[in-house]
């Protein structure tokens, strides 16, 4: 038996590692979970990725063969449409979940982009609007969560340019801990070829109209004026996917080196189940696998922070939170339609972050009634996503022959003219699309491994209708050459929509599998993240949103994770409130006792 703590998080990425901090500079002590290995320093990451002549995103970090991480490069495409999947997750179809994640300490947010963009007002509502679910808190309850996540992960943007472009009711007066990453010199030649020109999308009649805006980044740009923890600058390593060579994107270690001395991290900890009273419901602990032993850990609370499938694959494990039948439903990501070309001029692509701008006028209003919408990334790498290049360009021209000068000059015209254009669009939830335990095929410590099913909608399809549409255009005005094609045999995600053949990506964004709302039929957990059924278990993550917009999660689920740490710590006052004690003559006083005791230190079990 192991020590008793006043919380267990499993897993050590964004939120679990947000919330044991907030929760240990509460006084509390906490034990971490990760069923993945510590991961060398960025430096080192880098080099070995170097070394290895590049490879998958999870390819660079230490793996825990007891955990494993699932890959892109688990799916293969067919000739003639449709896919196999291998590996870690068993896939139904019809279409393929297209995204990985990796376990290992700091989690995916070792490997993320970087981009953290609030979602908009509209995007709480969209069962409103006739797709998908409503939240059961709004924006506003969020605002000031965001700024609190904003500073924690320190997020560089322009205030003004976020409410005036994007129209996010920002408080007037604030500002991001960092000034915005400058823009690119692609980013400059497009905002003035398109910004101020107008665009038709085929879902509604009226023109959108251009504007290049800013992304918000949590990279190190240049600080306000507020202590913010300044660090690297960004150098523009075009490395961020996997890895951030300076250390200068935020990563889920940079808030574990600020952990209290009371909060203990154990690495390749597999949690295999969530202990709970039968009669109660109350969540006891864990049992986890470690070194070919069965552990147990009891705590006062339990916070499941493993990612969106291992949360809900673990409640399935553990026969938890499911009365409605939720668990596991709802799986949502971005499918990331593609679109790439050759400009007229060069455009220095292959420095930089991946995106430092996109267009945002489609991300909400009317037609989002009528198809999906969608935010568009301005990729700053080129071909690489699209095609694999630069490796895969000069592939092709060695294969033809090219040798020398004439390589070099073929080869550096081609690259230094590439662009691409990510459409980043909603996917509402649908509980068709579900994670479920596959009782026939074990992982390697024997335990049911995870089994998707999913698919898109005729929503989403026709957003990338509109998307394809809005892309043509985009391409005329700027008078490039469009190159984008999706060959069954390298587009796993490739489907056909009224008679247009499109190819998706993964955006790595899975959501949804253990669904916020406002009842316990409908959803697995309540407004801050606490099963409905056990009130000391909390599931954090993305897989609590009822829906995505088109923003990058991690920053929404940042600042959920804040949110929900607030009223975990006022659950632990309250079990250890004292109880007032009282003769049967003597009424009880009616004071309130004090709102933040000293948390107890009960004494460790043997």
């Amino acid at each position: 038996m192991s020590a008793h703590r006043d919380a267990v998080v499993v897993g050590a990425g964004f939120a679990g590692s947000l919330v044991a901090h907030r929760l240990g500079a509460q006084g509390w002590r906490v034990l971490v979970l990760e069923a993945g290995r510590t991961a060398p320093t960025a430096a080192e990451t880098a080099t070995a990725h170097r070394a290895a002549g590049g490879g998958p995103p999870t390819s660079p970090y230490p793996h825990n063969p007891d955990a494993p991480s699932p890959d892109v490069t688990d799916l293969t495409g067919l000739p003639d449409g449709g896919f196999t999947a291998t590996g870690y997750l068993r896939q139904y179809g019809p279409l393929p979940y297209a995204s990985g994640y990796l376990r290992a300490n700091g989690g995916t947010g070792l490997l993320w982009t970087g981009l953290t963009p609030r979602m908009h007002p509209e995007d709480f509502r969209t069962g409103d609007l006739g797709h998908g679910r409503n939240w059961p808190i709004g924006y506003h309850d969020l605002e000031p969560y965001y700024c609190d996540a904003e500073w924690e992960l320190g997020v560089a943007a322009d205030a003004e340019e976020q409410r005036s472009a994007v129209g996010l009711p920002i408080p007037e007066g604030y500002d991001f801990p960092m000034r915005a990453i400058p823009a690119s010199h692609l980013d400059r030649q497009l905002a003035a070829a398109l910004d101020g020109r107008t665009v038709c999308d085929p879902a509604v009649p009226h023109p959108a109209r251009l504007a290049v805006t800013g992304t918000p980044h949590a990279r190190n740009g240049r600080p306000t004026g507020r202590d913010s923890r300044p660090g690297p600058l960004c150098a523009g390593s075009s490395s961020c996917v996997p890895v951030c060579p300076t250390g200068a994107k935020y990563t889920p270690l940079r808030t574990q080196a600020r952990w209290d001395s009371g909060v203990e991290l154990r690495t390749e900890a597999v949690v295999s189940r969530v202990l709970a009273d039968p009669v109660t419901g109350r969540a006891t602990g864990v049992e986890y696998l470690a070194g070919g032993t069965t552990h147990r850990v009891t705590a006062h609370l339990v916070v499941l922070a493993a990612h969106a499938i291992e949360n809900a694959r673990l409640l399935l494990l553990s026969d938890l939170a499911n009365r409605g039948d939720q668990v596991g439903r709802n799986l949502m990501d971005h499918p990331a339609l593609l679109t790439w070309g050759l400009m007229p001029r060069p455009v220095g692509p292959y420095r930089g972050p991946g995106s430092t701008s996109g267009l945002e006028a489609f991300r909400f209003g009317a037609a989002r009634r009528r198809r999906a919408p969608f935010r568009i990334e301005i990729s700053n790498w080129g071909w690489s996503w699209a095609g694999g290049a630069p490796e895969s360009e000069a592939a092709v021209m060695l294969a033809a022959g090219l040798r020398g000068k004439e390589l070099r000059e073929r080869l550096g015209d081609r690259l230094g003219r590439q662009f691409s254009l990510q459409f980043e669009l909603e996917q509402p939830a649908d509980p068709a699309n579900r994670v479920t335990l596959d009782q026939e095929r074990r992982d390697p410590l024997g335990l049911p491994a995870p089994a998707i099913r999913y698919d898109l909608s005729d929503y989403v399809r026709e957003g990338m209708a509109s998307a394809r549409a809005v892309s043509e255009q985009l391409f005329a005005l700027l008078g490039a050459e469009d190159h984008t094609a999706y060959p069954g045999a390298r587009w796993p995600g490739r489907l056909e929509h009224r008679g247009v053949v499109h190819g998706y990506r993964g955006a790595g964004h899975a959501g949804g599998t253990h669904v916020m709302g406002d009842s316990p039929g409908s959803s697995v957990v309540d407004q801050w993240q606490r099963c409905w059924d056990h009130p000391n278990l909390y599931a954090v993550g993305c897989g609590s949103l009822p829906s995505l917009g088109t923003s990058n999660p991690s920053l929404t689920m940042a600042a959920l994770a804040l949110r929900s740490a607030e009223r975990m710590h006022r659950d632990l006052v309250e079990l250890h409130r004292p109880a007032a004690v009282s003769s049967p003559s003597t009424p009880v006083p009616s004071t309130p006792a004090p709102s933040t005791p000293a948390p107890s230190s009960p004494p460790e079990s043997p």
